[in-house]
């Protein structure tokens, strides 16, 4: 451990630990991207502590998203978004556990997984039931993408195989359908 102040060895100032500011930008995509995962956390955080889910949304909406902390600048999440997905897989719970139970195999209970993976499922499985204006395939790719941000081995697979599950029962005539994000040019 360095006793080095808030100064680094080639003598710039480094942020002091904690400190935060206001960012934004980003476009509308990494604004949803943003707020995904920032609802992934609230989620697990609700998990882990037992807080209200109010009180987490509060304290998200206003400390965290689109902060910058300890010098790292993040993509000002889509704080409407971020809201929906958070207060409703909440509120709606047992119905999400439901459909991800039945979406799982056998050896493997909802209530055993480790709790940020069981956010994951939570949150893409709510925003399956009711982000209908949404191609499945978009949703499924999204949380996927979040389960590579905190894990490296089979959990990411996981999240995909579960939740293209959930589509299947939920909304099958979209997969059916080609993924409308494919249809774009590259770079756009």
């Amino acid at each position: 451990m360095s006793n080095m102040s808030n100064d680094d060895a080639a003598g710039r100032a480094k942020p002091k630990r904690g400190s935060r500011n206001k960012t934004g930008g980003g476009s509308a995509k990494a604004r949803r991207k943003a707020a995904r995962l920032a609802a992934v956390q609230a989620l697990y955080q609700i998990d882990l502590t037992g807080t209200g889910v109010e009180t987490v949304v509060g304290e998200f909406v206003n400390h965290r998203l689109g902060e910058e902390i300890d010098g790292a600048k993040f993509v000002a999440a889509d704080p409407q978004l971020f809201s929906d997905i958070v207060r409703g897989a909440a509120h709606r719970r047992a119905e999400v556990d439901g459909m991800l139970s039945s979406a799982l195999e056998p050896r493997f209970q909802l209530d055993r997984l480790e709790l940020l993976l069981r956010a994951i499922l939570r949150a893409g499985a709510y925003e399956m039931f009711v982000h209908n204006d949404i191609h499945p395939r978009i949703l499924i790719s999204e949380y996927v993408d979040v389960a590579h941000a905190f894990f490296a081995g089979r959990e990411p697979g996981m999240v995909n195989g579960v939740l293209d599950h959930v589509a299947r029962a939920l909304r099958p005539d979209e997969l059916s359908q080609p993924d409308p994000s494919r249809d774009q040019p590259q770079g756009q």
